[in-house]
């Protein structure tokens, strides 16, 4: 037994080191990730370069200069393959995400009444605070929630179903 207590305590020094990256990182994580990179890749050869990210920003609509893909590529050691790309990741963050309960308590924090958001107060807060959406990004993000034009409620309860991965489907699959 203390042979494993000890292989154990490696290993989670492994995860907090990063010399495992792919253990910092769930396996459904990994995955997005990769499909990710593979979409940033536009050629192909398993190396993210600047005329990827640019091809990239292109399909996206949004334009990067020089000197913003120069500053994206310095960031890496070298080369970004996959790899390196988890790396990049795993350094810029805690290697957490937030949980979905603070994500429904976020979205909660708006209602009016329970299962309801006044779609304008909310727009209104998205265009403040944080990072500041422009009305095109709360008009795409609109899209994607079911509120009701005539009312202008926004369904908290579907919002929050759409953002957390533990509500919603996954209830339901409990349930049956």
């Amino acid at each position: 037994m203390p042979a494993s207590k000890g292989s154990r305590s490696s290993s989670k020094k492994a995860k907090k080191g990063g010399s495992n990256v792919f253990d910092m990182f769930t396996q459904k994580q990994v995955a997005e990730f990769k499909e990710g990179f593979q979409i940033m890749d536009r050629d192909r050869d398993g190396i993210i370069s600047k005329t990827d990210l640019r091809g990239t920003f292109d399909e996206i609509g949004r334009m990067a200069s020089e000197a913003e893909l120069d500053s994206m590529l310095s960031d890496a050691p070298g080369p970004i393959n996959f790899t390196t790309l988890l790396h990049m990741f795993a350094s810029r963050s805690s290697g957490e995400s937030d949980d979905d309960d603070v994500v429904a308590a976020s979205i909660r924090a708006f209602e009016k009444e329970p299962g309801k958001i006044d779609s304008e107060q909310f727009k209104a807060m998205l265009m403040a605070f944080g990072d500041k959406f422009t009305a095109d990004e709360v008009a795409a993000s609109f899209d994607l929630m079911e509120y009701d034009e005539d009312t202008g409620i926004i369904d908290s309860d579907a919002l929050v179903g759409m953002l957390c991965a533990s509500s919603g489907k996954k209830e339901e699959e409990a349930a049956a």
